[in-house]
């Protein structure tokens, strides 16, 4: 049975170490499938006009694309001589909203995501989207400092 572990990157440092340990837990576990996930924060709540929200459909797709060709692209390079099997997603929304929705979608095992380092003391020990999806998520969640 293949194990499937999700992901959460940031486009930072702190989301290199999460891969990292992705792929290390992978070479532990044998069949494992990797996801990597890449959230646009993006509230849908917003009155616009028909024209804004053409621009703002135009903006998220230029975003998509850019999160890909930045974060998500080069992840899957960096992990694909493992001989894993490795796929992307890039979404819009809430971080630990997004994560959990694709860990279900995907049936993920594990989700493995970086904690943040700035802010306050409550955000010094996880960013407040990490400690959003440990109390919520319906699956272990792996915090990497």
């Amino acid at each position: 049975m293949t194990t499937t572990l999700l992901v959460g990157l940031d486009g930072h440092a702190s989301g290199e170490r999460a891969l990292d340990h992705a792929r290390r837990l992978a070479e532990l576990i044998g069949d494992c499938e990797l996801v990597v996930a890449y959230i646009i924060e993006w509230s849908p709540f917003s009155f616009q006009t028909a024209e804004e929200n053409a621009a703002r459909h135009k903006r998220r797709e230029e975003e998509i694309q850019i999160a890909l060709d930045r974060v998500i692209n080069p992840a899957i390079e960096k992990v694909s001589g493992s001989g894993r099997t490795i796929r992307g997603v890039v979404r819009h929304g809430d971080v630990s909203d997004a994560l959990i929705a694709i860990s279900k979608q995907e049936n993920a095992d594990q989700i493995i995501v970086a904690r943040a380092s700035e802010g306050g003391f409550a955000k010094r020990i996880f960013g407040g989207s990490t400690s959003n999806l440990v109390m919520s998520s319906p699956v272990p969640v792996t915090v990497v400092s």
